[in-house]
Order: C-alpha cells, then structure tokens, then sequence
C-alpha cells in the first residue's frame, strides 16, 4: 500500500508539472521578451523553453516538423506567403508588436541628399522586401504600379527619378552592408541588435499604424490549446507592454 501511494505521489507530481513549451525566437527582442513572461507562465503550469533562431525560414520549418510547439519571429503577410509557398498549415495565435521598418544610411543625412544611381539593400524575401519598397514610394523614393500589393518587386517600380539600384540581401545580413549601400532597408528587429536606434538614426520610419504586427506562430488547430493561449496572454499582459515602451523607445510598438 505504501509503495502504490508512493507511486501516485510520483506521478501526481509529474502531471501537475504541467505542459512544456519549445518555443523558437528571433533573439531581439522576441526571445527577450519571452524571458520576461518566462516565470509567469512557470507560474500557470507551463515550462517554456525558448529556442533562439536567426533565419526567417527554419522556425517555420521546425514549426512544421513539430519539433517547436511554436514561433516568435514573423509577421502575417510573411507567415501566409511562406506557409502557401511551402504547402504549410502555420497560422496566427495572437499580435504581440509591430517592428516598424526602417531606412538607414551611413552615407547620407537625408534622404534629399540621396546621389543618382545609389544602390538600396532591401530584404530579400518576398513580403519584406514588397513593405520595404512601399514605405520607398509612401515617402516619395520611388513610385509602384500598385502600392497595395504586399509583394511588389522592383519590377513594380514605374518611376525611379534616382535610378536607384535594389540589392536585395537576407534581411539579418542588411545592417551589416550599410558602409557598402547608399540606403538600408531593415526590419526592426535586425536594427535593435545592430545598435540602431529607430527613432534617432532611421531617415524613414514605418507609423506605428503599420499592418506588419509580429505574431506567435502555431500549427492549425494549436491555436485553441491551453498552453499556447497562456503563452498569448502572458505577452499581451500590461508588463509586457510597459516593458516594450520603456525599453526599445518606440523601435518597437505593442500590438495589442
């Protein structure tokens, strides 16, 4: 008798141990904030695990594989294009923040004094690259055929009074290239581990009424699943919010 309720205790332990949650993150600032709601959510029975990535094509991938429970890097233009490209069944379980895009230069102060003939890093896949070169034409850089279009290319461009030249990169590289580039197009993320600060040395900025809210990514049908919905509402709580404004100082915007 001693030994069953030794065993029932053992494994009362375990179940009341809760669930546990790999989730995969680009380093900044989504796997920094999924530190910051790391004990709460210890807190509700859910031992999260963070994965840090620096790609925008393997967290999906593993995310596919069932290797991570979930992904905190993308945006949901990014996610639906990747996911039809793929044959993926990816979708959103909640907006967390908007990383507004911003245009940078080392060789440049202004955009007036951009030469003729620059060349502009732009990131290289499909939906960034497309909001990249229409915040271009919302600040008169250029202008597109149709500035709607989440993915346009520069094959869109009907007027380019520069002659500007597009060299398209992997987004994470861009901040790397600046001293190389006459502008920089680079996702919020990418400049905050860079050191660049948005707000000071961005010529343009995205508006915080951007679409391009980063979300967290599940597998259709996990959206529902308690885990993942405690994972949601620990980062769309009011200390995560406080935390995101007082810290990235409007390079990064809650979403929620």
């Amino acid at each position: 008798m001693k030994k069953l309720v030794l065993v029932l205790g053992l494994l009362g332990s375990v179940i009341s141990f809760g669930a546990k949650l790999k989730v995969g993150a680009s380093p900044v600032p989504h796997a920094q904030l999924l530190q910051l709601v790391k004990d709460d959510l210890k807190k509700e029975n859910v031992e999260l695990e963070i994965i840090e990535l620096t790609d925008y094509v393997t967290p999906n991938l593993l995310l596919d594989s069932k290797e991570l429970d979930a992904n905190f890097f993308q945006h949901k233009p990014y996610l639906e294009t990747f996911s039809k490209e793929k044959n993926l069944k990816l979708v959103s379980a909640g907006n967390v923040h908007v990383e507004p895009l911003g245009v940078y230069s080392k060789k440049v102060n202004k955009i007036e004094n951009l030469k003729k003939g620059g060349v502009v890093a732009i990131p290289n896949d499909p939906t960034n690259g497309g909001r990249a070169l229409i915040l271009l034409h919302n600040n008169g850089i250029i202008k597109l055929k149709n500035p709607q279009d989440l993915l346009a290319t520069e094959f869109d461009i009907v007027e380019n009074k520069n002659n500007l030249k597009f060299k398209s990169l992997d987004a994470a590289q861009i901040p790397r290239a600046l001293e190389d580039v006459d502008l920089a197009v680079v996702n919020g993320n990418y400049a905050i581990e860079a050191g660049l600060n948005p707000l000071t040395e961005a010529l343009i900025i995205e508006g915080k009424e951007s679409p391009y809210a980063n979300l967290i990514a599940v597998r259709e049908g996990d959206e529902k699943k308690e885990d993942i919905q405690k994972l949601v509402k620990a980062l769309q709580s009011e200390k995560v919010k406080v935390f995101i404004e007082n810290t990235h100082k409007g390079g990064v915007v809650p979403a929620f």
